[in-house]
């Protein structure tokens, strides 16, 4: 019975043995390069973060190694070599890198939190724009000087004091005034201080501003995100923002 039972266990071994090397035959030369690359930059590298991704780059022999999960970079096969900087595709007059890290960066705007933001309609509100703000941000400030000049455009502000604590009462504050778009519009515009929020006042949509952005590291104000899911980090002018908006499908 025990030989038996030793012949049944070595053959489920040897089968198990022979499937991985047919999964390891089957996964080709790109796995064992992938395998190559993640040892040697690990070993000869040890404070680079861990590697989200190693893919093919748009030049042949060369692979992007992705990590904290939209920084690039550029490595050769045995991850002998590490390049930081972009590809620029000078036939098609493009940025390669740049568009990676932007589809990298996009951020479904299905996927955020409506509920937590505020409302700005102008004209017929067809095109949209979501804009995460600090109260105290100059460059917010400077951006919502020309984005009065978008017509026909609905603008959700979800409000984002990374700044000082001082942002995070402002943002309170102007979360729990009674006409937020009037109030945000009065201190950006006019520099008038809202009312402190009342202790009765919900303001959890704040922290939960906060923790999605950290999520989604948005890392500066102002961030804007378009219906596409484009993100753009800073202050677009009127005509900038307006090409964007054409862009979008």
């Amino acid at each position: 019975m025990t030989p038996r039972f030793s012949l049944t266990l070595r053959a489920a071994v040897t089968g198990t043995f022979a499937a991985a090397l047919l999964a390891l035959a089957a996964a080709g030369p790109a796995a064992a390069q992938e395998a190559a690359i993640r040892k040697n930059l690990g070993e000869r590298l040890p404070n680079l973060p861990k590697i989200d991704e190693v893919r093919p780059a748009p030049i042949q022999g060369l692979y992007e190694i992705r990590i904290n999960e939209s920084e690039i970079y550029y490595t050769d096969a045995q991850g002998n070599y590490l390049i930081q900087g972009s590809i620029i595709d000078t036939k098609g007059r493009r940025n390669l890198t740049e568009e990676r890290t932007e589809k990298l960066n996009a951020i479904s705007f299905d996927a955020l939190p409506v509920k937590d933001s505020f409302v700005i309609k102008r004209g017929n509100g067809k095109r949209k724009i979501a804009v995460f703000e600090d109260p105290n941000c100059g460059y917010c400030k400077r951006f919502e000087r020309d984005l009065q000049k978008i017509d026909n455009v609905t603008v959700h502000v979800y409000l984002y004091p990374i700044l000082s604590q001082d942002s995070v009462e402002k943002a309170k504050a102007l979360w729990c005034a009674a006409d937020k778009p009037a109030a945000w519009s009065d201190w950006m515009h006019k520099e008038t201080v809202p009312q402190p929020a009342a202790a009765t006042c919900d303001t959890n949509a704040i922290s939960r501003n906060v923790a999605f952005g950290r999520k989604y590291r948005i890392t500066g104000t102002p961030t804007l995100i378009f219906a596409d899911g484009s993100r753009v980090p800073g202050a677009l002018n009127a005509e900038q923002v307006e090409k964007y908006l054409a862009e979008v499908k």
